[in-house]
């Protein structure tokens, strides 16, 4: 059987000095919030874009930033090689995407192939001005030519491990871990 060997990478309060981090950046980036709108990719993208947008508020006083959960299962490349019935859950935008600038929000930056189908997914709503991707984690090793705009934390993970992102609003607790699998 095979061993795995966790490693914390950052804890709660490392996780919320990162969000802080981001908030502030992309606040400066695009000089206020007034045009933004977060999309968080499901699974744990939505409650980071819901912290995102708490955030950003306590910066940008009187701005209601909307904020949409995107589901991409059905424009993965791979969807079909990795279930057989696949799980598809909403998206959740219940505001005009048009001329705003779109802070797309997920956990983990890996290979590129989930950003690109989350933007096949968001083109299909209608045109943003922009669109910017903001991550916890770039843990490298692309597939695609693609990088985060707003980056907590990059990880030197080699191929064989893997970077798990744990939220309370899901797993109980705030915490990055790096999994080895080792024989």
């Amino acid at each position: 059987m095979e061993e795995v060997i966790k490693r914390q990478i950052a804890d709660e309060t490392q996780i919320d000095r990162m969000l802080a981090r981001l908030a502030h950046q992309i606040v400066e980036k695009n000089r206020g919030a007034s045009k933004l709108a977060l999309i968080g990719i499901r699974t744990r993208g939505a409650p980071l874009a819901d912290r995102l947008k708490q955030r950003i508020s306590d910066i940008e006083k009187g701005v209601d930033i909307p904020v949409g959960i995107l589901d991409i299962t059905l424009y993965r490349d791979d969807f079909l090689i990795a279930r057989k019935t696949p799980r598809v859950q909403a998206t959740e935008i219940s505001f005009d995407i048009r001329d705003r600038v779109l802070v797309l929000v997920d956990d983990v930056l890996f290979t590129g192939r989930t950003i690109r189908a989350a933007i096949d997914a968001l083109l299909d709503h209608g045109r943003p001005a922009k669109i910017q991707l903001a991550v916890l984690v770039d843990r490298g090793h692309r597939e695609m030519p693609i990088q985060g705009d707003f980056v907590g934390i990059t990880v030197s993970a080699a191929p064989g491990e893997e970077v798990r992102v744990c939220l309370s609003e899901i797993d109980g607790s705030d915490q990055i871990i790096l999994v080895e699998k080792g024989a």
